[in-house]
């Protein structure tokens, strides 16, 4: 049996959620990637602290802030 496990993304500010359901060991980064968002332009947060987006995904709920670049 294959376990999984499940997120909840909520993006700030507009409240929009997303749930990705993943396998032990996924990181925020993939979870990004699966969603179709480029990594470079999303900062995670969960309890007011940011996540790195090679961090394992541990948490049941984070915020997402997007971000735009030029260049």
């Amino acid at each position: 049996m294959v376990s999984s496990m499940l997120c909840r993304f909520t993006f700030i500010p507009d409240g929009t959620v997303l749930v990705y359901q993943g396998r032990p060991g996924d990181t925020y980064e993939a979870a990004l990637l699966s969603f179709g968002l480029n990594p470079d332009t999303a900062l995670i947060f969960c309890r007011g602290k940011s996540l790195p987006q090679d961090k394992e995904i541990e948490e049941g709920e984070v915020g997402i802030f997007l971000a735009s670049s030029r260049g």
